[in-house]
């Protein structure tokens, strides 16, 4: 059986920075997510995608 949530890592679009880990829903979300957050190397907020 499949674990129904799974870490994730997102970084940056802008500036490649790692700068968010947490978990998502792989039943809800099988794709990769994308969330506008908050770079702190950037100082701004950007797009942060999923990364393996």
């Amino acid at each position: 059986m499949a674990a129904t949530r799974v870490k994730i890592t997102l970084a940056c679009t802008e500036c490649e920075s790692r700068n968010y880990n947490g978990t998502k829903s792989r039943q809800k979300h099988p794709e990769r997510v994308e969330y506008r957050k908050f770079c702190r190397r950037c100082g701004k907020h950007t797009t942060h995608k999923e990364t393996k």
